[in-house]
C-alpha cells in the first residue's frame, strides 16, 4: 500500500530539518505564541511544509490534517487522510529538551492504518528513536518489536508525570516528555503503565502513537473509555487513556467523575 522505507526516510528527514533549528544544539529558533497561548516555532512550520509536500507526493489521494495547517473541510470527503503533528512537544523543543517527536499517521475510514513517530534526540547515538506500527501487523522501535505493559493492578502503576494529584498518590511517576505521543509510546514499550489526560485534545496528537500502543497490546480510548475516531468534522477528543487491558477498566472508573466534570 505504502512504501514504508520511503515513509520512514521522509520522517527522518523531517527530524533533520527540526534538528537544524533545535536550541539544544545551540541553534537560534524563532518562537511565538498562538491564540491559545501554546508555543509554535519556525521549525514547526518548516517541518509541516516539508511533510505536506512529501507525504502528499507519496499518496496523492490522501487528505491532510495537521496542527500547523489551516483545516480544509475538503478532507471530510475522502476516506484516506494524513494526520500530522510536525513537532509534538514544542515546549520541550524550544527549551532544548529531548521530549519531542515528529508524528505521522495515515487514517482510513476513521481508523489509523499506519503510524510513525520519530524522536531524533532520544537514543541519538542510534540515530534517534523511530517507532512505527501498521494495523494488524504489530509495533516496532528501532527494529525491535514492542510488547506493551501487562500490569494488572492500578496502584503502583508507572505514569509519565512530574507530579500526581492527591487522589492518585498510589501511582509512581516516571520521566515525562512534553510530547503526549512519546508518553503514549512509553506504554507501548513497557516503560510506563498508564497515560491519561483530562482535557480536550486533537487527533494529530494521538493518532500515530495510539496505533503504536494498540499494536503493542495496550488499550487505547478517550478519557471515558470510548473508542477514538479520526478525521471527524471537529478533530478533537476529550482526553486519552492508554494502559494495559487488565487495568483499563479500573483507570476509567477512577477518572470518571473528574472526566465528567472537566469535559463540560
Amino acid at each position: 500500500m505504502i512504501d514504508r522505507a520511503r515513509l520512514e526516510a521522509i520522517v527522518r528527514e523531517a527530524g533533520r530539518i527540526a534538528l537544524d533549528a533545535w536550541p539544544g544544539d545551540g541553534h537560534a529558533c524563532e518562537v511565538w505564541d498562538k491564540l491559545d497561548t501554546s508555543p509554535v516555532s519556525a521549525a514547526d512550520l518548516a517541518v509541516d511544509t516539508f511533510l505536506k509536500r512529501e507525504l502528499k507526493a507519496l499518496l496523492p489521494s490522501a487528505g491532510w490534517l495537521s496542527e500547523e495547517t489551516a483545516d480544509d473541510p475538503a478532507r471530510l470527503a475522502g476516506s484516506l487522510i494524513w494526520l500530522v503533528d510536525p513537532i509534538d512537544g514544542t515546549r520541550d523543543f524550544v527549551r532544548g529538551r529531548r521530549g519531542w517527536a515528529i508524528s505521522v499517521a495515515l487514517v482510513s475510514a476513521g481508523r489509523p492504518l499506519l503510524g510513525c513517530l520519530y524522536a531524533p534526540v532520544r537514543r541519538r547515538e542510534d540515530g534517534g528513536e523511530l517507532w512505527h506500527a501498521e494495523a494488524g501487523q504489530g509495533a516496532w522501535r528501532n527494529g525491535e518489536r514492542l510488547v506493551a505493559t501487562t500490569r494488572v493492578d492500578l496502584p503502583g502503576a508507572r505514569v509519565p508525570a512530574n507530579a500526581v494529584m492527591k487522589e492518585d498518590a498510589d501511582l509512581v511517576t516516571v520521566e515525562q516528555p512534553n510530547s503526549i505521543a512519546l508518553r503514549i509510546a512509553m506504554v507501548a514499550a513497557d516503560e510506563a503503565d498508564l497515560v491519561a489526560t483530562l482535557r480536550w485534545g486533537f487527533e494529530w496528537d494521538i493518532a500515530a502513537a495510539g496505533l503504536i500502543a494498540r499494536e503493542a497490546g495496550a488499550a487505547v480510548t478517550d478519557a471515558f473509555g470510548n473508542p477514538l475516531n479520526y478525521n471527524k468534522r471537529d478533530p478533537r477528543a476529550f482526553g486519552v487513556l492508554v494502559s494495559s487491558p487488565a487495568m483499563h477498566e479500573a483507570a476509567v472508573a477512577r477518572l470518571a467523575e473528574r472526566a465528567r466534570r472537566m469535559s463540560v
